[in-house]
């Protein structure tokens, strides 16, 4: 496996290779790029700018015709997998491939048509990934950085409710501390005196009247 990943590296790099003992599926120049790349795969592939993949669905026959691929190019490489498919896996590689061939070649089908075509398509697809992951990476960047002026706006609210709290708390200490100064010089003349001057006063109220309503005033 190691002869052929070596291979693809070396002569397509964009080849995918299957991983030995799971079956991974891996582009054998993913390692060495990174999702950048993608804008430089832009300008030398695609002729115009290539469709969304909305959902993860890929509109392939746009993608390649985005990349200058006509049908026709398209059709023949489809026409020989379908063909290389229908023959029964059993066959041995190299009757498979006579097989082909000799169809191909009846039909009058160009097998060098068929390669340049499938290089071109492979191309596209490696492209199209990596102006995929490209436009990926600069989302995720935005979006952490929002995410980031978000949580800074969140932590400062948080500040600012804790501080209110503390302040209120400060405010109820206080006054309390302050009541009771008070009270003890009102306990100093009596409850009934200070119930009498109550009663009597235009502008003050009695304790019951705070939590029921609006306070009556005292006909002197």
């Amino acid at each position: 496996m190691s002869d052929k990943k070596g291979w693809g590296a070396s002569v397509l790099g964009w080849f995918v290779v299957q991983d030995e003992e799971g079956g991974h599926a891996e582009d054998a120049d993913a390692a060495g790029t990174s999702p950048g790349d993608g804008a430089a795969a832009l300008s030398q592939v695609f002729v115009k700018d290539p469709p969304a993949a909305l959902g993860g669905q890929v509109d392939f026959r746009a993608v390649f015709e985005a990349a200058g691929i006509d049908e026709e190019e398209s059709e023949r490489v489809s026409k020989a997998m379908e063909l290389l498919a229908s023959l029964p896996t059993e066959t041995p590689a190299p009757v498979k491939k006579q097989i082909v061939e000799a169809s191909l070649t009846a039909f009058g089908v160009s097998i060098d048509k068929i390669i340049e075509g499938g290089v071109a398509e492979i191309q596209t697809l490696e492209g199209y990934i990596r102006t995929g992951a490209a436009d990926t990476q600069t989302l995720l960047t935005e979006s952490a950085a929002r995410i980031k002026k978000f949580e800074d706006e969140i932590q400062r609210i948080r500040t600012v409710m804790d501080e209110r709290v503390r302040e209120q708390q400060a405010v109820v200490n206080a006054c309390n501390d302050k009541k009771l100064g008070i009270q003890q010089i009102l306990e100093f003349f009596g409850q009934e005196a200070v119930a009498r001057v109550v009663q009597a006063s235009s502008k003050l109220r009695a304790p019951a009247e705070k939590a029921g309503g609006p306070a009556t005033r005292k006909e002197r």
